[in-house]
């Protein structure tokens, strides 16, 4: 098989496979590019030496069976035997499942995660969203400072075992999404900059010196990047990538980074015949990620909207320290602004940032499905001193409010793992760094953080405690147990009026309407004839709906449909979705 690497600084390179050495030749055709025919097959160990230093995986490795430090293995794609065809299945509509391998099961695998997908399916939820699977060190992580950015972590399984979780959820009908991270590398088994100018300090960036997009040897480092994406699409047939955190990729070159990748996206959904899609992480308030390139946009599919979560975050929790200070002002006022423009900071100004952000979004050009909209995630929930979820401190009637609004309001809805049914479970940040020295700055790194803002240090959990993962770890006993099971049987409900009825993924932003009481703490709106209502407070709240007729269409507690007069009696810590006759 042909062996080829990026190395443009040697003057030597040596491949080492399955324990036989030899030379790699300049390739004359392309710059900076090392190749050689050597003897392989599948699973076969290699390595490439630079100007005879030691061997190092390949930057391009499909497969680190001894993590990230160890020999690269070859891995043959076509031994695969898919067990059937599949169509896609696009974003418009969808219904995203936020899952983190290591923690969706005790067993922490994606072939036990994919044992488990038939609860998806009976949820409801149309697409899985893997966390980041590539290598990292340790057995448990977040994903977040991977390495080897077309490899599979080994203890999740490997290449075999995401393909065989991808062909599961297809075989159910459930779309697969990848979390894939370009901003960053992790610190530990990341020698690409042995092989070349993939890093540069002409940008900083909060990891340190910027993944290179823009400058001298930037071409390769891009086609790096795109490489990667496009072979989880193809190789995997994953449906879509969730893109980390793309405010941090600093590129200044005319042709933005992203919009090569949603060009080269575009043109492989094209050839493989089935919809692909990008998903940004984005804390740029800025509608040209996701406006159409033929549009003077970017080209994205879709971005988190943060913005929806921090306004129900504050309206449900009162909470209003950092980020959340702008929102809680007014915090029912902040969530019908983002329900109806979509971005709550579109050029106004951030108590938190010290300045204007943001920018209006167009709601005649931007459809409402490309912002993801969700109450919980693994930033959200994980970033927390205790990672402690929404169900750590609210009642079951204000968690179904917030499940309420995530379902049905115009956004495309994404669920954390387990807030379906109200899990007990914390979702804490733990690693499991081999480096003693790089672990224990991530410890004190940790509590020091979190002791600036009031927390004891022998409160925060220890990241490298196996006990901290643990504890993360879904109770899967829990959905069989009240009230768990009324909150998952709330969750199914909604989901499943999300598909029936056709004005809840309505595309049309402009058609939302929202009316609410800052003081009462209620808050209602209408998409076409569904008609929402949730009630904040404790005390029962009479909302105004107007006299056209309407019925019940789910209700978290007993309520009677409006009567004449258009007066909706609705009990505290309770919601409501009603259709108008």
């Amino acid at each position: 098989m042909q062996f080829e690497v990026w190395a443009p600084q040697a003057g030597r390179v040596t491949l080492q496979c399955d324990g036989v050495t030899c030379a790699l030749e300049r390739d004359p055709d392309r710059a900076g590019w090392w190749r050689r025919e050597a003897q392989a097959q599948d699973g076969s160990r290699y390595g490439f030496a630079l100007d005879d230093g030691p061997v190092l995986p390949d930057p391009r490795s499909r497969r680190q069976p001894d993590g990230p430090d160890g020999l690269s293995a070859v891995v043959d794609h076509e031994q695969y035997a898919w067990r059937g065809e599949w169509a896609g299945r696009p974003l418009p509509g969808a219904v995203l499942y936020e899952l983190h391998v290591g923690t969706y099961t005790r067993e922490g695998t994606l072939d036990a995660a994919a044992d488990r997908l038939g609860h998806l399916v009976e949820l409801g939820v149309t697409h899985v969203e893997l966390m980041p699977v590539c290598p990292f060190p340790g057995r448990h992580g977040w994903g977040y400072e991977g390495v080897s950015l077309w490899a599979v972590h080994e203890p999740y399984g490997g290449p075999e075992a995401l393909k065989r979780f991808v062909d599961r959820a297809h075989e159910l009908g459930l779309g697969v999404v990848l979390d894939v991270v370009h901003n960053h590398l992790g610190p530990s088994g990341n020698y690409l900059p042995r092989f070349g100018p993939y890093f540069t300090d002409t940008h900083h960036t909060p990891w340190g010196s910027a993944v290179n997009l823009d400058a001298p040897g930037s071409d390769e480092v891009r086609a790096y990047l795109l490489g990667s994406s496009l072979a989880w699409l193809r190789d995997y047939r994953i449906d879509g990538l969730r893109l980390d955190a793309v405010h941090a990729l600093a590129d200044t070159r005319a042709c933005h980074f992203l919009e090569e990748l949603s060009t080269a996206v575009d043109a492989l959904a094209a050839d493989l015949g089935r919809p692909l899609f990008l998903v940004a992480e984005a804390d740029l308030n800025d509608p040209r990620l996701v406006t159409p390139r033929e549009d003077g946009g970017l080209g994205l599919h879709a971005q988190w909207n943060d913005d929806f979560h921090h306004s129900l975050h504050t309206a449900l929790t009162g909470e209003s320290q950092g980020y959340y200070a702008d929102f809680a002002r007014a915090p029912l006022a902040a969530l019908a602004k983002t329900l109806t423009g979509g971005y709550f900071h579109d050029g106004t100004y951030s108590s938190f940032r010290g300045r204007c952000h943001g920018r209006p979004l167009d709601r005649t050009r931007v459809a409402a499905h490309r912002l993801l909209g969700y109450g919980q995630t693994h930033d959200q929930v994980g970033n927390r001193a205790l990672g402690d979820r929404l169900s750590s401190s609210l009642s079951p009637g204000l968690l179904a409010c917030a499940a309420t609004l995530t379902l049905t309001a115009p956004f495309t809805p994404m669920l954390f793992m387990g807030e379906e049914w109200a899990a007990c479970t914390p979702w804490q940040f733990f690693t499991d760094h081999t480096d003693p020295d790089l672990a224990e700055s991530v410890r004190r790194g940790r509590r020091r953080e979190f002791a600036a803002h009031g927390w004891a240090e022998e409160d925060v959990p220890d990241p490298q405690d196996p006990a901290t993962r643990d504890r993360s770890c879904l109770d899967w006993s829990e959905p069989e147990n009240e009230p768990h099971a009324r909150v998952l049987a709330w969750y199914r409900h909604l989901i499943a009026l999300r598909h029936e009825q056709a004005d809840l993924t309505d595309p049309d932003l402009a058609d939302t309407k929202v009316a609410y009481d800052e003081v009462e703490r209620w808050l209602a709106f209408r998409r076409g004839d569904v008609r929402v209502a949730v009630n904040l407070a404790k005390e029962p709240a009479a909302i105004p709906l107007g006299p056209r007729p309407v019925q019940v269409l789910a209700a978290w507690e007993p309520v009677e449909a409006p009567g004449a007069e258009g007066m909706l009696h609705l009990p505290g810590e309770a919601c409501v979705v009603l259709l108008q006759a």
